[in-house]
This record gives structure tokens, C-alpha cells and sequence, in this order.
């Protein structure tokens, strides 16, 4: 069990008579675990295609310099260039959903949101315990969302 400090109840002042119980503080941090989790899966379904579509374009790039591209046949090169035009088309699904215009300057008002949400959810954590709670929450997301990835379980 993770050591907290006491908070204070909702709308209270940090005074020690308005302390809440162990019981209290860890059904506020299952909470905030929990909202962290969702919303930061919620971010991530938009946000993961704008830093896959980094990894893409280097392995397109890759793929379509390789000598085999130029030199073999058609099968390879159409298999790479099946896979650009499956990265440009993700990226642009991508931009649809955090953007409202093609310029890409308004972001739209349900990804802003869940951005605000996000770190409404981060002050809590740190409110409520500190700093080093809200990284070992953070920390214990991105170990979860890779061993689903490692374990082929479902991270859409």
C-alpha cells in the first residue's frame, strides 16, 4: 500500500479536525485512478495516430528507399505502397477527430475537454497527495497500456 498524506474533506480547509480516514483517502485515490485511467485512454485514441504517423512516415520512408522497391516486383512495391496510403489515410482520420478545420488550428471542443479534464484529474492527484503520486499513477498507466499491447489484449 502506497503511503499518503492526510487531506482535508471536500470544500474544507487543511485544518486537522476536518481530516479524512485511511478508508477516505483510498477510495479518493482509487477515484482519481480511475478518472486518470479513462480519460487518459480517452486522449490517447486520438493522440497515439499523431505519433504513429511520426513512426510511419520513417518506415515509408524506409520501405520505398529500399533497393527492392525500385527493383523487385510488383508485389513489394505495392505492399508499401498500400501501407503509405494506409498511414496518410490514418493520419487524416486522426486529424478529424482532434481538429475542426484543415489548417489544423481548432482543436475540437470534445478533445479539448479531455485534455482539461486531464489535468483537472492531475491537480487532484496532486492536491489530494502530491506529485510523486500522480507520476507513480502515470507511471502504472503506461506499464498497463504496454502490457496489454505485449499481451495482444485489446488497447483501442
Amino acid at each position: 500500500m502506497i503511503p499518503v498524506k492526510p487531506i482535508s474533506r471536500a470544500g474544507s480547509t487543511m485544518s486537522d479536525a476536518a481530516k479524512l480516514t485511511r478508508r477516505e483517502q483510498d477510495l479518493i485515490r482509487r477515484y482519481l485512478v480511475w478518472c486518470y485511467k479513462t480519460t487518459k485512454e480517452d486522449l490517447d485514441r486520438v493522440d497515439r495516430y499523431f505519433t504513429q504517423a511520426l513512426a510511419d512516415d520513417f518506415l515509408a520512408a524506409r520501405l520505398a528507399g529500399r533497393p527492392e522497391y525500385k527493383a523487385a516486383g510488383p508485389e513489394f512495391r505495392q505492399a508499401v505502397d498500400d501501407f503509405i496510403q494506409y498511414a496518410h489515410e490514418k493520419k487524416t482520420r486522426a486529424e478529424e477527430k482532434k481538429f475542426t478545420d484543415t489548417s489544423r488550428s481548432v482543436l475540437r471542443p470534445d478533445y479539448q475537454y479531455l485534455r482539461a479534464r486531464l489535468e483537472a484529474i492531475e491537480g487532484a492527484i496532486c492536491h489530494f497527495f502530491d506529485r510523486k503520486e500522480l507520476d507513480k499513477i502515470a507511471l502504472f498507466y503506461e506499464k498497463e497500456m504496454t502490457d496489454r499491447i505485449l499481451q495482444a489484449r485489446e488497447h483501442t
